[in-house]
Order: C-alpha cells, then structure tokens, then sequence
C-alpha cells in the first residue's frame, strides 16, 4: 500500500480507456437492483477520483479514501474543477473510520487485490461492515485466476503516449497466483524525461474463500457479475464483481 507518487502523476493518463461513467451507472443499477438507497457512498481505494466523480454526478453523496497522499492530491484537484461536493479522506481501508453508517461501499479497479494478504482483506470487510448502513451494499472487484495466470502472467507490455513511456513488467507467483507489477515511467518535463519507478503486489483470491471472509465479516453474498454488466462470470472473465449486504443482527 504505497504511496504511488509518480504514478499518480500519470495514472489517468495511463488509464484513459477505464470506461468510469459506465461503471458508475452499473453501480447505481445494482443499488437499484438490490433495494439500495442512492445517499452516502463510501469509495474505498478511490485513487485520483475518476469514478468518485462520476458517481457524484449521479447523485450519490460520495467520500473518497484512499492510501495515497499523492492520489488523493489528483483527486482533489478534478474536486476543484468540477466544483461536485465530494469529501477525500486518506485512510487505510483495514482501518476505516467513518463519522456514521454508509448505505453503499465499492471498491473497484482490484482495490481488494492491492491488499497484503487475507487477512488483510478480511479486516477491510470487518470495517465496511461495521460502518454499513443496516440495509446498506458492498460492491467490489477483484481480479480473476485467467486475468493473473493468462494475462497478466510474465508478460511484459509498454504504453508510449505523448511525453509520456511507461515499461510494465510482471511477475507471476504460481504457488499462490499473486503477480508482482514493476512500472518504469518516463515523463518528459522541458525537454528531458524524467524517470520513477514503481512495483506493488496483487493478490489472487478464489470465491470460496471471498465467501467465507464476507460470512466473516457479516456480509451476505447476493450475485458475482463479469465485470460490471448483467452477465455472470466465465473462465475467461477477468474482473468478478461481488454484490453483497450488510447482515442484520
């Protein structure tokens, strides 16, 4: 969980084909869907805000938390352009503290796979669970075994945009189908490139034990969705996404 200094610099740039409008709206079908309420929307891992603002905009009173000064410092400048009334808070999900109850969580773009361990992951359940409105949801997405094992794996992929390099390396773990990410980015700032260079770990989590971590933390599963639309996973989805809610006591 660290800090992605240079990487927030470029992140959107990086990731201008992440359709976060349509995200958002899917995210307000499921509400829908499942008996949700469009109030307090807690967006965990929201990173530079692309999706916080745009679940604002349909209505949602949105707070953003995320790790990362730096994200979150990108975050707050499209807050300044937008003028949408969100409110960021820099914040470890494992250790959330919110002012009262939440009535909708997500946490997209593999937030979960970010995290160390399960045990981590459990302990952001319990958090969310804890701040859940009693009839509140819980939306997140976590990478697939095909996205880590297939597509990510040892392969190596490189992004050249205008002023911008970026060389993406992946390493595969198959004892646990974690993948280790190295990232070279090269900026050009007046004439020279400026170099950073991240690595972060993504951890690979089967259902079974998703399940029983949100059972864990007083969450009911109600569907798994390949990759925020209607249709339900394959063996080649690459993001599952769990809809769950808060379990009454």
């Amino acid at each position: 969980m660290g800090g992605y200094g240079g990487f927030a610099r470029v992140y959107d740039r990086l990731t201008e084909n992440v359709p976060y409008a349509e995200i958002a709206r899917q995210i307000a079908k499921y509400t829908e869907r499942f008996g949700g309420k469009r109030g307090i929307l807690l967006d965990l891992a929201c990173g530079t805000g692309s999706l916080s603002e745009e679940l604002a905009r349909l209505g949602f009173d949105v707070i953003g938390v995320d790790s990362s000064e730096e994200m979150l410092n990108c975050a707050l400048d499209k807050k300044f352009d937008s003028g949408l009334p969100i409110q960021y808070l820099r914040q470890d999900m494992r250790s959330l503290d919110m002012f009262g109850t939440i009535d909708v969580t997500v946490c997209t773009l593999d937030g979960i796979n970010h995290l160390e361990s399960a045990a981590d992951v459990l302990r952001a359940f319990e958090r969310v669970s804890l701040f859940c409105d009693p009839d509140g949801l819980f939306i997140f997405d976590v990478n697939t075994l095909h996205k880590h094992r297939d597509v990510l794996a040892d392969n190596a992929f490189i992004y050249s945009l205008d002023g911008l390099y970026c060389g993406w390396q992946n390493e595969y773990d198959p004892a646990d189908s974690s993948v280790r990410i190295f990232l070279d980015i090269f900026e050009e700032n007046g004439g020279t490139y400026e170099r950073c260079s991240e690595d972060f770990r993504e951890i690979y989590l089967p259902h079974d034990e998703i399940a029983n971590l949100l059972e864990k933390a007083g969450l009911k599963l109600l569907a798994v969705y390949d990759n925020y639309t209607d249709e339900p996973t394959t063996e080649t989805s690459e993001r599952a996404v769990y809809v769950c809610k808060k379990v009454n006591s």
